[in-house]
């Protein structure tokens, strides 16, 4: 769906309103989209739109699932947190997943960034290199 420059620009407006110390605040979110709502100006279903994908982006960015092939350690998941805040900043939401199908190592993604370190990929990779 084509949407306007208009739309985009009010869209990314409303989403930096929404962002309090440079974290999204949901109950502004829920705010500003109601207010749109309730108001109905020119293109406020693109704005709502756009408004609903930065926020997904946002959501996505600041979210880190973290695949172990067994029950991951204390010690390691401290160690991972202190990475990826090294990396990300503070503020991640880490969620720990087993995933036995990755035989060992680690699986990392946070937004769009993938990290993979399984044996099952490098396995992968060198079937295909053949």
């Amino acid at each position: 769906m084509k949407i306007s420059k208009q739309a985009q620009r009010e869209a990314r407006q409303l989403f930096r309103s929404c962002l309090v110390s440079g974290r999204l605040d949901e109950s502004r979110v829920r705010q500003a989209a109601g207010m749109l709502v309730a108001g109905k100006p020119r293109g406020y279903i693109e704005i709502l739109s756009r408004l609903h994908r930065l926020v997904k982006l946002e959501t996505a960015r600041r979210t880190a699932t973290v695949e172990n092939a067994v029950e991951s350690s204390p010690a390691l998941m401290a160690e991972v947190q202190a990475g990826l805040e090294k990396r990300y900043g503070t503020g991640l939401e880490i969620n720990y997943v087993t995933n036995p199908a990755l035989i060992g190592g680690l699986r990392i993604q946070v937004g769009s960034d993938l990290y993979d370190g399984s044996v099952k990929t490098r396995l992968e990779k060198l079937e295909q290199s053949f």
